[in-house]
């Protein structure tokens, strides 16, 4: 049986080969750049190693099929470790220049996650680097920092609002994104309670199923939920004492589905919720499917900072290419991969905007491009959305369901 081309393969590969251009001009010695170097980025700290981005990078590089990229993938995950915090929490980002490492307002949770993801990743597709050997006192001290963080009857992460990729948006306790990636880490470093952080996720992110938990606490912060959510088909974006985050987290629904958060029919369920709300069209993928808007109960007065959080902009409904290529690498994970090819080349356009800009986000409903051009992450995660049509299995672990939608 011949296999047939992909009726956008020259765009595909057009895109392949700008993505990993731009990864080897925003590489340095000590890893990749947010972004490519110009005034604004060095104005706005975007020439600088952070950590969440550094770690998609790592791994598109390593996946990237280019030697020179292949070879560095592990350089910025150094940098991060040589400037890890005694108490063992990554840094949100290093400015290498002034030999100083940031770790945000009211702390980054979710670099140290991603950081370790991406170790136990590229060792499994670079054994020769033995990185968890390398980094084994570092990933000890990591993995300490946030089991001080888990909650003992939940086995979730806690944390402050504002403080994950999503850093001027009000989640805050229990944070889906944020509790996949640790669901994620807990899997490949076969740390214990893994069973439990999953089974708590699902009862406390969906409370909307007819069995709720036997813990009369975690009944009670479902019971907020239940009687109020409105896409009670996805995970709630957070929940917290009181209240919940219903706006619809693509980003966090999405790793749910990788990290292996969702069974078959939640990943069905989820996948579908999103497409529904028209999160992929015409570019994948939206940030959130109905953004907090000033009237909202969730609406904080630094979402208006520099002007950029208002509805349908940067994490409250703009369109993330770099998101769009983990939406992807979900689709074909969940075994659906004619949709997953059709939205690999929405992603390419997406990043060819602008003469190939890659532009950090688009306005949501306009679809202007926002944000800083030559965006790393973008470029990276496009590489491991062909990795994921390609070959697949990129975030699996033994143990690990893996969909089939």
């Amino acid at each position: 049986m011949t296999t047939q081309p992909h009726p956008q393969a020259g765009l595909l590969a057009e895109a392949r080969t700008r993505a990993v251009a731009l990864l080897e001009r925003n590489l340095t010695a000590h890893g990749v750049l947010a972004a490519t170097p110009a005034p604004r980025a060095d104005a706005r700290g975007y020439t600088a190693i952070f950590g969440r981005d550094e770690a998609v990078c790592a791994i598109g590089m390593a996946v990237s099929g280019a030697a020179t990229l292949e070879r560095s993938a592990a350089r910025g995950l150094a940098t991060l470790a040589a400037h890890q915090a005694p108490n063992g929490q990554i840094p949100k980002f290093v400015d290498v220049r002034r030999a100083e490492a940031d770790f945000w307002y009211l702390g980054c949770i979710d670099a140290t996650l991603w950081w370790l993801v991406a170790l136990a990743v590229l060792d499994r597709l670079q054994p020769a680097g033995r990185l968890r050997r390398r980094f084994a006192a570092q990933i000890r001290k990591a993995i300490g920092w946030l089991a001080c963080q888990e909650h003992q009857r939940f086995f979730l992460l806690q944390q402050n609002e504002a403080s994950d990729w999503a850093d001027i948006m009000p989640r805050s306790g229990f944070v889906l994104y944020t509790n996949a990636l640790w669901h994620l880490v807990k899997r490949l470093y076969r740390l214990p309670r893994a069973d439990e952080t999953r089974r708590s996720a699902n009862e406390l992110f969906h409370p909307f199923s007819a069995a709720l938990a036997e813990y009369r606490r975690a009944r009670l912060l479902a019971h907020y939920a239940r009687g109020r959510a409105r896409h009670r088909e996805l995970y709630l974006s957070f929940v917290n004492f009181a209240f919940f985050g219903d706006e619809g987290d693509t980003f966090g629904n999405v790793l749910a589905v990788l990290c292996g958060l969702a069974d078959d029919a939640a990943a069905h369920r989820t996948l579908h919720a999103l497409e529904r709300a028209g999160v992929n069209d015409p570019y994948p993928a939206r940030a959130v499917c109905a953004p907090i808007t000033e009237q909202d109960f969730l609406w904080r007065p630094y979402m208006s900072r520099h002007r950029q959080n208002f509805a349908w902009q940067y994490h409250n409904g703009g369109v993330w290419p770099f998101v769009g290529g983990f939406w992807v690498a979900a689709l074909a994970e969940s075994g659906r991969r004619a949709q997953a090819a059709e939205a690999l080349a929405q992603v390419a356009r997406a990043n060819a905007l602008g003469d190939w800009a890659f532009n950090e986000w688009l306005h949501g409903r306009t679809l202007e491009p926002r944000g800083m051009r030559g965006q790393s992450w973008n470029a990276a995660a496009f590489l491991i959305a062909c990795h994921a049509l390609d070959r697949g299995g990129l975030f699996r672990t033994r143990g690990t369901w893996r969909a089939r939608c």
